[in-house]
């Protein structure tokens, strides 16, 4: 299993300063092996479109992983990669991030943490779950449990068009 290759190289915060390790150049056996231990059959486009995610380790839009797919080999329809996504979510290969309504990301970093999101450039940071102390939840509905808590912090530089924010959180 090659688990430590896919999980290296992501930005993250640490003390304030971005600090970004040199990604881990990943082959398609690695991500077809990835998509074994999943559970998931590795098509040639299964392993396009996640070879995509893990080789940018980035946070990437429907949209610039079509871009992505097919600027090495454009055979890839929109559906196949909605279709591809939906399935790597529910084997939990990668994460759904629903920054708002319209704008929905995919990050193969599946470790918990959280985000960062610049709401004027489009950005996605991780922020290492230790890095972030939650209190005070409030008590879960009967016959429930907690699956993961998804914290995204929306940020804007200084001066982008509105006056600076009130206290920090």
């Amino acid at each position: 299993m090659h688990s430590m290759e896919f999980q290296s190289g992501f930005q993250s915060i640490t003390d304030g300063r971005r600090e970004h390790v040199d990604p881990v150049p990943v082959t398609r056996e690695d991500v077809a092996a990835r998509l074994r231990a999943h559970g998931i059959a590795p098509t040639h486009q299964r392993i396009e479109i996640a070879h995509a995610l893990f080789e940018r380790r980035a946070h990437l839009s429907a949209d610039q992983i079509l871009a992505a797919v097919n600027a090495r080999h454009p055979e890839a329809s929109k559906a196949t990669v909605y279709n591809t996504l939906k399935l790597f979510l529910e084997r939990k290969l990668i994460r759904e991030l629903i920054v708002d309504p319209v704008k929905i990301f995919y990050d193969p970093n599946t470790t918990p943490h959280h985000h960062f999101y610049d709401v004027v450039t489009g950005e996605l940071t991780d922020i290492p779950a230790d890095a972030l102390r939650i209190e005070g939840l409030p008590s879960l509905p009967p016959g429930t449990v907690a699956e993961g808590i998804d914290v995204i912090i929306r940020t804007r530089p200084l001066g982008a068009g509105e006056p600076p924010p009130g206290p920090a959180l």
